[in-house]
């Protein structure tokens, strides 16, 4: 239950995708094209998959966008399958000091929460291996409402959601076009680069000073 003492607080919001979690469609397309980089990313590229892949993050669903794609490169199709079918090997894992920054943030009594361009479809499939999803007062994946950063109705969304002003939150993405519309709409923003660049970040708005002396781990006077 969030305190008074909590919505004091700026709300500290969380992309998921390469801020917490290890994530890159060629970590399973690399096995699949036997390591041959150069043939990866010209069939990443002829068929545009980034683009393609937006629109599963805005609630496309999976059978209907393998089946486009598939009509349009068949000799391609069984890579085109592999994406839905084995997604979860697009995922190496957590990005380690990013979750120790998010559990000091927790300890420190911060609201967090996590917005991320994000298939409803395969998001339960990833949930459940990772207790830091726990740690979120809420969770907003594009894919639930159909919008997808940088459009600017999710974060004004995201914002009536959780009863806050964007001025009233920092939000942490490692999209600078991401990161550039929020700026604009007023929230503090770190364009997330490394996790050293991130707690340094955080430590500059007084945010991450104050997680150490709350959770007990300050070397003040030390």
């Amino acid at each position: 239950m969030m305190t008074e003492i909590n919505k004091k607080l700026p709300a500290i919001i969380f992309d998921v995708g390469e801020v917490l979690l290890h994530w890159d469609p060629r970590y399973l397309y690399r096995k699949l094209f036997n390591g041959d980089d150069q043939a990866m990313e010209r069939f990443l590229a002829e068929v545009d998959f980034f683009g393609w892949n937006l629109e599963q993050d805005k609630g496309r669903p999976f059978a209907e966008a393998v089946e486009i794609l598939c009509q349009q490169f068949p000799h391609y199709c069984y890579l085109i399958r592999a994406y839905a079918e084995r997604y979860e090997e697009t995922i190496l894992g957590m990005i380690q000091p990013t979750v120790e920054i998010l559990r000091e943030l927790k300890e420190a009594g911060y609201p967090l929460y996590a917005l991320s361009n994000w298939s409803a479809e395969t998001y339960p499939r990833v949930r459940a291996k990772y207790a830091f999803f726990d740690w979120f007062d809420d969770i907003l994946l594009s894919g639930e409402v159909k919008l997808a950063k940088p459009d600017e109705r999710i974060y004004t969304l995201f914002l009536e959601r959780i009863g806050r002003r964007a001025e009233e939150c920092v939000f942490i993405d490692d999209s600078e076009a991401n990161v550039v519309v929020a700026r604009r709409l007023g929230f503090k923003t770190i364009r997330f680069e490394s996790p050293v660049q991130l707690r340094e970040a955080l430590e500059q708005m007084g945010v991450l000073d104050r997680a150490r002396v709350s959770s007990g781990i300050s070397d003040i006077g030390n």
